[in-house]
């Protein structure tokens, strides 16, 4: 970290990858920072639409958790040279509890999509959980809609989609009834 002219803050890059402790530099200002294949990734703060849909999760599937699991917003999952933060998590009993879990502990992941986020949320998240082994996906679009996946073959596969005010059984991580509509 370096102090510039007056109260200015700058950071300088590590001289190779970044890695995770490069990550506790960064200040707590509503921006996600995370590492791809040590290349860092910044996202913009989200808006209050994003957090109210990553709130109404975590309460419906810790409503639904049988005793052991935890289900936690942004608690961050270290796959290899990646540190990514998903919007939602969903952890299988007798996980470890680190701040960074381990991809083996983990039964779900959920990321709620926003303007900034789109491309990353479908295309190379999805593609990283995948490869580290992670059984259940899920993505939420504006609207809101939930599009379910599951692993398969080293990919994830549409399971199904989630749209409306209705109630609809799902069956991973665990048994739980959402409603999309209801999580704005």
């Amino acid at each position: 970290m370096e102090t510039g002219h007056g109260s200015l803050v700058r950071w300088a890059a590590p001289d190779g990858p970044w890695t995770e402790p490069d990550l506790h530099l960064f200040p707590q200002d509503g921006h996600r920072y995370e590492i791809v294949d040590g290349a860092l990734h910044v996202t913009p703060p989200l808006d209050r639409d994003h957090e109210s849909v990553a709130r109404a999760l975590v309460t419906t599937l810790r409503g639904a958790a049988p005793a052991g699991w935890w289900v936690c917003a942004r608690l961050g999952v270290e796959i290899g040279a990646s540190n990514l933060i998903p919007d939602v998590i969903v952890l299988r009993p007798e996980s470890s509890g680190a701040i960074w879990t381990d991809p083996a502990d983990v039964a779900l992941v959920i990321e709620v999509e926003s303007t900034e986020s789109r491309r990353y949320d479908r295309l190379l998240k999805p593609t990283l959980y995948a490869e580290a082994g992670i059984p259940s996906f899920w993505r939420v679009e504006p609207g809101p809609a939930l599009h379910v996946y599951r692993l398969e073959d080293g990919g994830y596969r549409p399971e199904r989609t989630v749209q409306g005010a209705e109630l609809v059984q799902l069956d991973a991580p665990y048994p739980v009834r959402v409603a999309p509509s209801t999580w704005v």
